[in-house]
């Protein structure tokens, strides 16, 4: 039998559980920091337990243009996802896509390993996060290595939880109306992008990148010729 991969993405990502979710949702309009504690066995090693605390920085969700979700969609899938792109353009006006993502912030990484037996540590770590009251701690158990991989189970759950919030607060604000077709907030962050361009000019590639991945620089093109002239 062929020896499993120590660095196999679905062995890390099946193999981890979230004892312990953060109670308070994403914020819709800001950043988020999580505070993880990931428990896990080191390998070849019974009852040695490597306990990893750190933060992972939730950005900002995103709105994203129907249309442009489905450009991302015909360039990876093809005609295999024609159907689906169909019934995006026949659907795009009741449509809500958020784009969420984060990173870890290694400034306050630490990890110790300690001999005890693993329910043990999990079951301590839990109460002494559950006493703190830290209503953005989080606990997980997972694999020793890959085990960064393991926190992308806890992004996707606290995504998944924290997603129709979100949604709730944008439609509040109409940032989901639409303006000229595509979403209100998309032209908002558009405008912002722009006005800190013309602040800070070494992001006028970031805004040129953001205008194309939502299929509107060609109706932003003078606009954005202009700034770049003037620099």
């Amino acid at each position: 039998m062929k020896e499993r991969d120590p660095f196999d993405f679905w062995y890390a990502v099946n193999n981890t559980e979230v004892i312990l979710m953060p109670k308070q949702h994403l914020e819709t309009f800001g950043t988020t920091v999580i505070n993880y504690h990931l428990v896990s066995e080191l390998m070849d090693n019974v009852d040695q337990i490597r306990i990893r605390e750190g933060r992972m920085q939730f950005s900002q969700p995103k709105i994203i243009a129907p249309d442009a979700y489905s450009q991302t969609l015909l360039e990876g899938f093809g005609e295999q996802a024609g159907k689906y792109l169909d019934w995006l353009k026949e659907n795009k006006s009741t449509l809500h896509i958020l784009q969420y993502g984060y990173t870890l912030k290694q400034q306050s990484f630490s990890e110790h390993v300690v001999s005890d037996n693993m329910q043990t540590v999990v079951d301590r770590v839990k109460s002494d996060v559950t006493t703190k009251s830290d209503p953005l701690a989080a606990v997980v158990v997972g694999v020793d290595s890959p085990w960064d991989v393991c926190l992308v189970k806890l992004f996707l759950q606290v995504m998944l939880t924290s997603a129709g919030t979100n949604i709730q607060q944008l439609k509040q604000r109409h940032l989901f109306d639409d303006d000229r077709g595509v979403p209100r907030g998309i032209r908002e962050e558009i405008e912002v992008s722009f006005e800190t361009a013309t602040k800070h000019r070494h992001l006028i590639n970031a805004l040129a990148k953001k205008l194309r991945t939502y299929n509107l620089f060609e109706e932003y093109e003078d606009r954005f010729f202009s700034l770049v002239k003037n620099k």
